[in-house]
Formats: C-alpha cells, structure tokens, sequence
C-alpha cells in the first residue's frame, strides 16, 4: 500500500528524500545476511558521469577488487575487515529515473558479521554524495 502511495508521488518527491533518510537494513545480526540498503535522487546529473564519481568514492572508502560495468551504470565491490577471507560486498547503481540520476547502494555483510549501522550509513551516503561531484 505504501510503496503504491510514493510511486504516485513521482520522482519530485523522491529526489527531496536523503540518503540518510532513505537508509534501510534488512536482516537479523549475526543470524543471517544483513543488507544495508539506501538510495538518493540527483535532478539533472548524468549517469555515466555519476557512475565515474562513484567509482572515485567506492575506492576511497577502502573497497577493493572494484568492477565497473558501464553499460548497466553498476559497480560492485569488496571490503574484507573480518581478518577469516569473509568479504562483504558493495553493489552501486546509477540509473535514469525522469529528469534526475537515482543511485542506488546495498552494502551486505554474511550471516555472523555485523556492521555498526551508524558508521555503514555514513560510508554509503558518502558513497551517494560523490555522485553530485
């Protein structure tokens, strides 16, 4: 019910919505996978040039074995901070939606890994951000 009332709102309203605001974890700690999963709407940005700012970013936020696929506009990425060979993955999207650029982020960690929220939230919206340049 509720996604039919915001897909009617259109992407004017969804481009007023923050990454922060958007940001959702799906999951439970340390039982299953957890994805942290956010998104944002840039009005008039590009995709390809978001794409290659978002590359920049990924990168700077400590991810590695980056693979860029330019005809999707999507990215995928490792971070391995469990020291046991247990990578957790980075998947961004930038895609035309209207006039604006959505770019979509899901950070998931495996089951028996957790992530502090707080610090996942930041690093993903800084991710988001870099779209805008």
């Amino acid at each position: 019910m509720y996604s039919c009332a915001l897909a009617a709102i259109g992407v004017s309203s969804a481009q007023a919505a923050s990454c922060e605001s958007n940001f959702t974890v799906e999951g439970v700690p340390l039982v299953t996978a957890l994805s942290y999963k956010t998104w944002e709407a840039f009005p008039k940005l590009d995709p390809k040039k978001a794409l290659d700012r978002l590359a920049s970013a990924v990168l700077a936020e400590g991810f590695s074995d980056m693979k860029v696929d330019k005809a999707f506009g999507a990215i995928t990425a490792l971070q391995e901070t469990s020291g046991f060979g247990r990578p957790q993955t980075l998947r961004v999207v930038a895609r035309k939606l209207g006039g604006a650029t959505r770019v979509d982020v899901i950070f998931s960690v495996q089951a028996g890994q957790v992530a502090p929220e707080d610090s996942v939230r930041g690093s993903v919206c800084r991710v988001i951000a870099a779209a805008a340049g």
